[in-house]
């Protein structure tokens, strides 16, 4: 007897134990829960804006065409340096020269035209002196009754005729001259468009694109194709990049920009900011803008075409307090009761940080009862990783929650029966 008592002594000790163990196991979750903590740090921070772009030369001329034609000869390929005036290509000029041929024909059948119409004026004018003198007799002669009124009557209207023609030769001989003005200005276009079979070089420059081949025709009836593209200096390269709306307002010309390009994965070019276009670019319901970023390309390993990663500075301080965004980002767990809420001065103050608007963020740290407590504060910039705090009340080196870490919890212990 005495040892039953004993087994159950021990059993119902053993079923208490397992039973307290069982319940600070699974009824006492803030004992198990233990946290990741940041400190408030002190010194420099960058905000910035990242997008990608493209590499293109600051100014690059498209030669075109101006009159349709078949390629004879082309004198430049790729890489090839130019000066303005270089023969670049030739169309085949035989058709523009046979008009030409025309035209100057066409002009010397007006110009003798002009020289029949002035012996036509002359004859007039002698006509005309004839006219008057041959009235001026009659008249004389009617004054004395030698003649008839009848006869000085047809000696005024020979007179009248001979003035009317007189004024219609001149009205010939200017529209003669008028037509030498037009077969002058038929001859000069036909040299014009001869002149252009000959595709020469609009700038100094290096050529990077041809499209044309030997023996292709071109067609320029509604669009002048293009032939060749010349950038006039590679040391000098533009950047187009696309903003997102979210953050172009925060862009200023003038800003510092930074790219790398894939080619040169170590090296980091420097830029500015020269213009932010206000014209919106929207695909697929996204809307951005485009922004133009000038560098230097002394050693020429820039080329066009070239994808750059993009990366514009939009402001800077030296030495602030900072924290990680984990800690701002930090919400405790809903079953965990928080102590109320410590605002500090000035929390809901409004100014600029990186070109936007101070905002309030929330920090919990740990209280004395080991409960998170909400601390409300003034944020600035932020460079993606750390954020700005503008409240001069918090000190460096304190720390704040920025996680959460299950603590490890202890194994329940099998009781031994005996």
């Amino acid at each position: 007897m005495k040892l039953r008592r004993l087994t159950l002594t021990a059993l119902t000790l053993a079923l208490l134990g397992g039973g307290y163990a069982a319940y600070r196991y699974f009824a006492d979750p803030v004992a198990s829960t233990a946290y990741k903590f940041a400190a408030v740090e002190r010194g420099p921070i960058t905000a910035s804006v990242s997008a990608t772009g493209t590499l293109s030369p600051v100014v690059s001329v498209q030669v075109s065409s101006q009159i349709s034609g078949q390629i004879r000869e082309i004198l430049v390929d790729y890489n090839s340096a130019v000066k303005a005036g270089q023969l670049l290509a030739q169309l085949a000029p035989e058709t523009y020269e046979h008009r030409v041929r025309q035209a100057e024909a066409d002009l010397e059948a007006a110009r003798a035209t002009v020289s029949v119409q002035q012996a036509e004026l002359y004859r007039a004018k002698i006509n005309l002196m004839d006219a008057e003198r041959d009235y001026a007799r009659k008249k004389t002669l009617v004054d004395k009754n030698f003649i008839s009124p009848a006869e000085l009557d047809k000696a005024q209207t020979l007179l009248e005729a001979a003035r009317a023609q007189q004024r219609v030769v001149e009205a010939q001989g200017r529209n003669s001259e008028a037509l030498v003005k037009q077969r002058g200005a038929q001859l000069g276009q036909a040299q014009v468009d001869l002149g252009r079979t000959e595709i020469r070089a609009p700038a100094d420059g290096i050529v990077i694109k041809r499209s044309v081949e030997p023996g292709q025709t071109v067609a320029a009836s509604l669009q002048a194709p293009e032939m060749f593209v010349i950038a006039r200096n590679l040391a000098d390269m533009r950047v187009e990049t696309a903003i997102d709306e979210a953050d172009v307002g925060r862009l200023k010309t003038g800003q510092e920009a930074t790219f790398t390009v894939d080619a040169f994965p170590g090296k980091r070019f420097k830029g500015t900011v020269t213009q932010v276009r206000k014209s919106a670019l929207v695909v697929s319901n996204v809307v951005s803008y485009t922004v133009i970023i000038d560098a230097a390309n002394p050693d020429l390993i820039l080329l066009p075409g070239m994808t750059a990663n993009v990366r514009i500075t939009t402001a800077h301080k030296d030495s602030v307090l900072k924290i990680a965004n984990a800690a701002l980002r930090f919400r405790p767990p809903r079953d965990e009761k928080s102590a109320p809420a410590a605002r500090q001065p000035g929390g809901s103050g409004m100014g600029k940080g990186g070109g936007r608007a101070d905002t309030s963020g929330k920090l919990w740290m740990l209280g004395k009862d080991g409960k998170p407590t909400l601390i409300e504060v003034k944020t600035g910039i932020n460079d993606g990783t750390q954020t700005e705090l503008l409240d001069g009340d918090l000190a460096e080196g304190r720390e704040f929650i920025v996680g959460t870490a299950a603590a490890e919890k202890p194994k329940l212990a099998t009781p031994r029966m005996f």
